[in-house]
């Protein structure tokens, strides 16, 4: 019952899915160990048990694995390492995220 779900993320003109240019991101937004497998980064930071993303047709993949049992404020800075992350990596700001997100959903 493990209902990981793998958001993919497109990237803006001008941000190039590049996975070395992701990896930077992922050094400079979340001070933690790497691994790299298979072209796919894996961190383990604050409220992640395992955050995983890679690069794929084109787009950005993330695969999280949350852990419940973290204080409020390591979730918070957690949360917001994440949104910058996301960001940095695609261009897009989270309400521009949302609203292609919607668009997708409902087919353009």
């Amino acid at each position: 019952m493990d209902g990981d779900i793998i958001q993919e993320y497109s990237f803006k003109r001008g941000f190039s899915p590049d996975a070395g240019r992701i990896r930077a991101e992922l050094e400079k937004n979340f001070p933690a160990p790497i691994k790299e497998e298979g072209g796919k980064y894996t961190i383990n930071y604050g409220a992640f048990k395992q955050l995983t993303v890679w690069v794929n047709n084109k787009k950005l993949c993330v695969d999280t694995e949350s852990n419940k049992d973290v204080k409020d404020d390591v979730f918070l800075d957690t949360n917001k390492r994440y949104r910058v992350f996301l960001e940095e990596a695609t261009g897009f700001t989270a309400k521009e995220r949302l609203k292609k997100a919607k668009k997708e959903v409902q087919g353009d």
